[in-house]
């Protein structure tokens, strides 16, 4: 009798835990199919001001090109101090995409997997408008940080002073190695993805973000990583990418407004608690104690 005990407990974790990744998944997989579906042409296309900016930082990056990118280089090669180069090396990874995508990807994990027909419709709503917003970040930064990839192993421009000497021109295209893989830089698309998408959703961390993004798309140039046309060709890769993503999700009606692409106002960190209270605990909050949502 006393041996079954184990072996029930252990059947019941088993059809639990099945439950679980069961629930998970399904939640995955409609989020997925939502956020596919493509919306009207209309909602992507860009305003006149935002096709201006883009062609000037192209026209910015050409420039550089020519006027800086090998002054720049030669700066840092002989005339940089150390210590400046001792501490842009120990902050440059700060603009790996996994500092954002890890903690966004397990985030939205946890929500799918807690996210139930069970919990009562407010706390569900709570919930999923959190996982609505980790989406976004998460494909805002991790789309453009892909396409970056990809591009700038296609483009194969040489880092700085590969070959023992600084040439903004050497290009091997498609031989997908590091040393060729400087353009677009892809920390300065991650740090300016953020920036732009994080900025989106909460509109007063936008100084810190782009404090953040011009931060490390410097520290790219002064541990002669990239060139400086490298650089801004990655923020650009960033900005549009997070700013596609927004309007995106717009036409969905999700995290954002279609009229006017401001972030809808998310749940309060009150609301959160007691949603989150309902699904360790089984018992529904008492919601007109937390009724105010955040502004930003």
């Amino acid at each position: 009798m006393s041996a079954n005990v184990p072996d029930a407990a252990a059947a019941a974790a088993k059809k639990n835990g099945q439950a679980i990744l069961e629930n998970t998944l399904t939640n995955l997989a409609h989020w997925a199919r939502v956020i596919a579906v493509p919306p009207p042409w209309k909602m992507l296309q860009p305003h006149v001001p935002a096709v201006a900016a883009a062609i000037a930082a192209i026209a910015i990056i050409v420039i550089a090109m020519f006027a800086f990118d090998v002054p720049a280089s030669a700066w840092v090669a002989h005339q940089e101090p150390q210590w400046l180069r001792d501490f842009f090396e120990k902050i440059t990874d700060l603009g790996l995409s996994g500092w954002f995508l890890f903690p966004l990807g397990f985030g939205l994990i946890a929500l799918a997997a807690i996210i139930t027909p069970k919990l009562s419709m407010m706390s569900r709503g709570v919930l999923l408008a959190l996982a609505a917003r980790f989406g976004f970040l998460f494909i805002a930064i991790g789309l453009p940080g892909l396409f970056g990839t990809i591009i700038k192993r296609l483009i194969g421009r040489a880092r700085p002073f590969v070959g023992g000497f600084d040439n903004p021109f050497l290009y091997h295209p498609f031989v997908w190695r590091p040393a060729y893989a400087s353009l677009p830089s892809g920390h300065s698309t991650t740090a300016v993805a953020a920036a732009v998408a994080i900025g989106a959703v909460w509109p007063r961390s936008r100084r810190v973000m782009w404090v953040y993004a011009c931060t490390i798309m410097a520290s790219r140039v002064l541990v002669m990583a990239h060139h400086p046309s490298d650089v801004i060709a990655g923020a650009l890769v960033g900005a549009v990418g997070a700013l596609l993503l927004r309007r995106w999700f717009a036409a969905h009606r999700l995290v954002f407004c279609a009229r006017d692409l401001r972030a809808y106002p998310g749940p309060s960190l009150r609301r959160i608690k007691a949603a989150l209270h309902e699904v360790f605990s089984g018992r529904r909050p008492n919601y007109m104690n937390s009724l105010e949502l955040s502004s930003d």
